[in-house]
């Protein structure tokens, strides 16, 4: 505590020119790979990937905590044939669909994250978890529109002042179990094939998003204690 007031204290009678080079806003684009995870496919984490892209705003409230919003669009697919279990009937199915996701997390750095203010023990690299809630529709004869859960992991790094990259890789849980059936009338369906009942916790469609970024800063800061 008493080291803190000290930082801040010294923070405040550095010259302000310092600290107005610091920013709070990123935008930014992203894109990589995403991945279903469902009836179609319960083990392979990568099967089947299809192109993402999307744009991201992240504002960062302090060197360890930020919170992000993302738009982001991209392709789903399954075929039970690709699937090591077992479907009643021996019966095969499958799956394309375009999805738009619309959500929000909060990010916690490991590292207090910035180019500056060494003496801060700041670095310009730094892995992180998320968490969040958003939203997912994608299109078929039988659309589909749920709310998500996205948590993962990433790793962004500062190449100059304003610019940063980063790599994350999330999981997206739904609330659903639907995201596999795309017709109003097929010979399988995949919205429980057992014929076992959903709930919150089992049976539900997850998919995966593997992404990189390229963020521009903008929005300097004021406070000469925001990283406190």
């Amino acid at each position: 505590m008493v080291f803190s007031v000290l930082v801040c204290m010294h923070a405040i009678l550095l010259p302000k020119n310092l600290f107005s080079q610091e920013y709070a806003h990123e935008l930014g684009i992203i894109g990589g790979m995403s991945s279903y995870m469902g009836d179609a496919n319960k083990t392979k984490l990568f099967l089947n990937p299809g192109a993402t892209i999307g744009g991201i705003y992240r504002y960062n409230v302090n060197f360890h905590w930020a919170i992000k919003g993302n738009l982001i669009a991209g392709f789903l697919s399954g075929n039970t044939a690709d699937a090591q279990n077992v479907f009643p009937s021996n019966m095969n199915a499958s799956f394309d669909r375009t999805f738009v996701e619309l959500g929000s997390q909060i990010e916690f750095n490991f590292f207090p994250y910035s180019d500056k203010y060494g003496y801060l023990r700041t670095k310009p690299y730094t892995p992180y978890l998320l968490l969040g809630v958003g939203a997912t529709f994608a299109s078929g004869d039988r659309m589909f529109f749920n709310a998500n859960v996205p948590l993962g992991l990433g790793f962004k790094y500062k190449i100059r002042t304003g610019i940063n990259v980063g790599i994350e890789f999330s999981m997206r849980k739904l609330f659903a179990d639907n995201l596999d059936v795309t017709e109003q009338k097929q010979n399988f369906d995949l919205d429980a094939p057992y014929k076992i009942e959903s709930s919150i916790m089992k049976n539900q469609d997850w998919y995966s998003l593997t992404l990189v970024s390229l963020t521009w800063e903008f929005g300097l800061k004021k406070d000469p204690c925001h990283g406190m």
